[in-house]
């Protein structure tokens, strides 16, 4: 008991006091109704909001998606046949919110009976509205009285402040990004109707009253917030002068410039310690940029520039050129801004490459067409390359980045300034020739059974030791963990002939360590696991690529890939068990993980070699 106590005590001051009194004077304010955002009030505005394009460019590429059919997170279809989404229905399980007029402040973060409240979100980010705006602009007839038609239903069914879609001002703030991208897109940002202009201030309404919520959270909750203030805030002053509008403006900036410097590191790691939020953090960062451009707003400082771009080359060291895919590490709801292309939704390139030109004027993939929608947006193609990755350490965010000839190699280590949201310390990807043959579980659902939960972000998640069948971190709550781990080692990189290597340790918060000493080859990765101050017993885990592998004689082989497994001390157990990945939010599929358990201290080699 006095050892937990003490767990959760440091752990608090870890996430440090400003956090946590913004935390708890969020919390009470909005239950007591002392915060003002109990009281605010709007009308809802009546349409249309959009005008037709002035001009149509035939060449666009508009999305096919959000008409026939609607793909939640990416993959998940859901027919809509030209109507709007039923914006209460969770269509992963058929139900429905049973009271959806409820003040948002009564609804509850989780709800068993209803499922993941991301379901409901999901189709009330407006990525439809993105999609019908460029539909509009590329010359499909009726795409305009589409979207107002749409924008008139939503309201109609989430009319302001009432309903889980008001519950997040995050949610709010990527509804007013979108619907400024769509008022870029189709050139109506100066002359916008006023319905318009009154669905953007009746979403600053609530996003501004709990900033200090955002800011608490320390993740994208802030950058996404700030953004939204800064460019609603502008746009409305800009149309409309108003006291309060551009005050909202300033605050928005300031608070964007300070988030950005406090959560994005000088080597471009972000706080979340997770690839696809970093990829919604630059996306907000590039959203920011493009809007500063279009209404020709002052520059934001050097060292905002300077961490943008910094984020930028870290996203392209992580991104594989071939497919676009990058390492499913660290926690991923789903959540994508800027749906601009028919990209999948795990390309990260057109992100890298929308940011390499606004924050370094440079391109990072010379053979991938540059979408013409960039251009519309008065992002034009800069003529010089982004320099190539190198191996490196990422050593603020905890990250080393190998680079082979043919393969790259990715291994965390716990440098944790921030929160945690994964036990993935020492874990390691491995691409080759553009496959992810050693691959992180990724997150699934975050209001998963416990079990799912437990499995995703802890070790059977990770290409990790688990010892004695617990989670590295102890669980505080539903996005807490205790007991932060801390690199105990670290060698620099060492390259010799053809080789890249490097060593990194951790000892966890009941004294079991973990060393493990990475060579990279043309041809072959070995890695070597020192494992010591376990009790009972200990799990390397290896989650393979899914295919057809084959036991041999001396391991597993799949075509032209294959795993060699020594030890120094006894073997219990070694097997090939289900196991199972989530690529995408909600989804959930099988691949096969190799499992080495052993109950004595030693040394474990794992040689992976491929053609």
């Amino acid at each position: 008991m006095s050892s937990m106590f003490w767990i959760k005590a440091k752990t608090a001051w870890r996430l440090g006091l400003p956090s946590l009194y913004r935390y708890f004077a969020y919390r009470i304010g909005v239950q007591s109704g002392l915060n003002p955002v109990r009281r605010i009030r709007a009308d809802q505005p009546g349409g249309p909001f959009f005008r037709p394009p002035a001009t149509v460019q035939s060449d666009l590429g508009s999305p096919a998606g959000w008409i026939d059919e609607a793909n939640y997170f990416g993959w998940f279809p859901v027919p809509l046949h030209g109507k709007p989404p039923q914006w209460y229905q969770n269509p992963f399980n058929g139900r429905s919110l049973i009271d959806p007029a409820r003040p948002w402040w009564q609804i509850p973060d989780f709800d068993a009976d209803l499922g993941d409240i991301k379901t409901i979100w999901e189709a009330s980010r407006f990525d439809w509205v993105v999609a019908h705006a460029l539909q509009a602009k590329a010359g499909q007839e009726g795409a305009i009285e589409r979207l107002n038609d749409w924008l008139a239903d939503w309201l109609q069914h989430n009319p302001p402040y009432r309903g889980p879609n008001w519950k997040c001002g995050q949610e709010s703030s990527i509804r007013v990004m979108h619907l400024a991208l769509a008022a870029l897109l189709l050139d109506q940002w100066q002359q916008p109707a006023t319905s318009l202009l009154d669905l953007v201030r009746l979403h600053l309404l609530r996003i501004a009253p709990t900033l200090q919520y955002a800011l608490a959270q320390n993740n994208n909750h802030g950058t996404s917030e700030a953004a939204a203030l800064f460019i609603g805030g502008g746009w409305l002053a800009h149309c409309q002068p108003d006291p309060q509008a551009r005050s909202w403006e300033q605050v928005g900036r300031r608070l964007l410039e300070d988030r950005v410097h406090h959560l994005v590191e000088e080597d471009g790691s972000f706080s979340q310690y997770s690839v696809n939020y970093h990829r919604l953090m630059l996306d907000t960062l590039s959203m920011a940029e493009v809007w500063r451009r279009t209404v020709d707003a002052p520059r934001f400082s050097p060292r905002f520039t300077r961490r943008a771009w910094a984020a930028t080359q870290w996203l392209h060291a992580f991104t594989d050129p071939q497919s676009g895919d990058a390492p499913n590490i660290g926690a991923n709801d789903g959540a994508r801004l800027l749906p601009i292309t028919d990209h999948d939704y795990r390309d990260f390139r057109p992100s890298v490459q929308m940011a390499a030109a606004l924050f370094g004027e440079r391109h990072a993939y010379r053979d991938q067409a540059w979408p013409q929608v960039f251009s519309v947006l008065g992002v034009s193609a800069p003529s010089e390359p982004m320099a190539s990755p190198i191996s490196q350490y990422y050593d603020n965010g905890g990250y080393t980045l190998l680079m082979g000839r043919q393969a790259r190699l990715i291994v965390r280590y716990p440098r944790f300034k921030f929160r945690p949201g994964h036990g993935d310390a020492l874990h390691l990807d491995l691409w080759v020739r553009g496959q992810n043959l050693l691959r992180d579980g990724g997150s699934y659902s975050y209001a998963a059974e416990e079990r799912w939960q437990r499995y995703f972000r802890g070790g059977g998640g990770h290409n990790t030791v688990e010892f004695d069948g617990r989670e590295q971190m102890p669980r505080l709550g539903r996005f807490l963990s205790g007991a932060w781990l801390q690199t105990e080692e670290r060698s620099p990189i060492r390259q010799q002939d053809d080789h890249l290597s490097f060593t990194a340790a951790y000892r966890d918060w009941q004294g079991a360590s973990h060393r493990r000493t990475v060579d990279l080859g043309d041809s072959q990765l070995r890695v070597t696991d020192q494992i010591d101050g376990f009790r009972h017993r200990a799990i390397l885990r290896w989650r393979l690529q899914p295919g057809d592998w084959q036991q041999t004689q001396t391991g597993w082989q799949r075509a032209e890939f294959s795993v060699i497994i020594e030890a120094e001390m006894p073997i219990m157990r070694m097997e090939l068990v289900e196991g199972w990945e989530s690529r995408y939010y909600l989804q959930r599929t099988s691949l096969p993980v190799l499992e080495i358990e052993v109950v004595t201290p030693g040394r474990i080699t794992t040689q992976f070699s491929w053609t």
